[in-house]
């Protein structure tokens, strides 16, 4: 079976480094960079600058996965009835 994750070299700061993450964060990575009108390299450069996580490939699939809720919360429609969804809790036993 193939691996789903791809290793690539990227330059920060300077330094050459390797990132691993599976095929789908790097597309959707590169969609976001070819959206902003900017480089992969300057987008994991600003998202390594940026980060809270010890972890590179951690920080991107975060940012990754900030942009697309942020993108989903943008779309919904703001009506007077809608509430935040809160998960049920399971009764204690």
């Amino acid at each position: 079976m193939k691996s789903l994750i791809v290793k690539h070299s990227v330059i920060i700061r300077g330094h050459k480094t390797s990132v691993s993450l599976e095929r789908a964060f790097w597309s959707a990575l590169k969609d976001i960079a070819d959206q902003r009108d900017v480089t992969m390299a300057y987008l994991v450069s600003k998202i390594d600058a940026e980060r809270k996580h010890a972890n590179l490939s951690s920080a991107i699939r975060l940012f990754v996965l900030d942009f697309y809720r942020g993108q989903l919360v943008a779309s919904e429609p703001v009506t007077a009835t809608a509430r935040p969804y809160v998960p049920a809790q399971a009764p204690l036993a």
